[in-house]
This record gives structure tokens, C-alpha cells and sequence, in this order.
């Protein structure tokens, strides 16, 4: 069985070397650029799993690396490690097709649970072939992690694709803010929960155009989808 392979865009060589030796002795095979792109040129010569992408680098910023990375590949999980906590940033990397975003310093084991559940949700999403009909004119494909929108297809990040196989899962009840963060990200911190409000509103951009599709807040408890 081969490897799985992880592009690792870093400028920190001291952190780089840290985390490679960590990644490698689980067993991961990595791939380090010090900057955008060199880390974007290495994406385009081979085949990657997974990304990790630093948000401030010289040449390329990570977030101009995902959005070339998203115009190539619209299924690899990214996830983004950053020294900045600004929820503007956190915002702009998960609108951007991010999967994940990591405030830095994190215990080197939470990032590799970071990676192993993007990893294993991306297999799982690969390995199901269910396609959701929603609505007259909205369709759900899980396995490819599209929405398909009056016959217009727009790809989803796995994050999203996980928020709302949960809401089908409680369509017209109570999907618990505490369940799916725990479900999702493995708690339910302050930061992880903000990460899914911007999932949610990214969710309700797409189906405001259907009115038969809601997404609502069940103020203290959580969200309701309601079909």
C-alpha cells in the first residue's frame, strides 16, 4: 500500500522540519516548499492526498496557493496553518475551498488528528454513491461533493459536504451545535464553532434560490433543516 503523500507548504524551516520528521515517522510521505510556489509547482508535477498550506509565505500567500490548487483539483482536503487567530482570515480561508485552518502553536498530534479525519472522510465520501434529491431543482451527489442547482453543478468542500449529510440526516428536526461540532471537528470549541457558521451561511448562499430549502437557527440548541 502506498503512502500517503502530503504537500506541505512551510516557510518556518524550523517548524517544517519538526512536523516532516513527526508526519514521517507515522508513516506520511512529505513534500516541503519554503514558499507558494514552489509548493504550487511541486502540486502540478505530482500527485498529493492532502495539503498544508502556512497562510503567510514570500512569492505566493497560501491563500492565493489554494485558490490555483482549487482551479486544478476541487476534492483535495487543505488545511491551513496560520499564526493569525482573525476570524476575517479564518473566513477567507474557508471561503476559499479551505477544509480545515489550524492556529499555530498546535500540538503536533492534533494536527495529525486533523489530517487522519479529513483523510478518512474523504474515503468514506468516495466509497458512497448516494445521490439526495432535495428539492425539485437541487440534487445532492455525496461521492463527488456537488450540489447540483437548476442542472448547474457547484462543488462543495468536504466540510460542507459533512455539515449537511448531518442536517439530511435531522431533516426537520434539531441538528444539536454541540453534536455536530464533536461529529465534525472533535470538539466544540469557540474557534471550531465559528468555523461552522461560515459553513452554514456558505450553505444557505446555495439554496436561497429554492424556497422550498431552508436552513434556520434553533436559537441555544442549534440548526434546523427544513425541506
Amino acid at each position: 500500500m502506498e503512502p500517503i503523500k502530503i504537500l506541505f507548504a512551510e516557510d518556518d524551516v524550523n517548524l517544517a522540519k519538526v512536523l516532516m520528521a513527526y508526519l514521517t515517522e507515522k508513516g506520511y510521505e512529505v513534500s516541503h516548499a519554503t514558499n507558494g510556489e514552489i509548493a504550487y509547482e511541486l502540486f502540478c508535477q505530482n500527485s498529493y492526498d492532502i495539503c498544508l498550506i502556512d497562510v503567510m509565505m514570500p512569492l505566493m500567500d497560501g491563500f492565493t496557493l489554494a485558490q490555483e490548487i482549487r482551479k486544478v483539483d476541487k476534492k483535495i482536503p487543505i488545511i491551513f496553518l496560520t499564526a493569525k487567530s482573525l476570524q476575517e482570515d479564518m473566513i477567507k480561508g474557508l471561503s476559499i475551498g479551505g477544509d480545515d485552518y489550524i492556529t499555530k502553536p498546535f500540538p503536533r498530534d492534533v494536527l495529525l488528528a486533523r489530517i487522519q479525519a479529513l483523510l478518512r472522510r474523504t474515503v468514506q465520501n468516495e466509497e458512497e454513491s448516494d445521490i439526495v434529491q432535495l428539492s425539485e431543482s437541487i440534487s445532492f451527489d455525496k461521492k463527488r461533493q456537488l450540489l447540483n442547482i437548476q442542472g448547474t453543478e457547484k462543488k462543495i468542500t468536504t466540510r460542507e459536504v459533512e455539515l449537511l449529510q448531518l442536517l439530511i440526516e435531522k431533516k426537520n428536526d434539531v441538528l444539536e451545535r454541540g453534536y455536530a461540532l464533536k461529529k465534525i471537528w472533535g470538539d466544540d470549541s469557540w474557534y471550531n464553532s465559528r468555523n461552522m457558521d461560515v459553513y452554514i451561511n456558505k450553505l444557505r448562499k446555495l439554496f436561497k434560490g429554492d424556497p422550498s430549502i431552508q436552513i434556520i437557527n434553533v436559537h441555544g440548541v442549534g440548526f434546523k433543516l427544513i425541506i
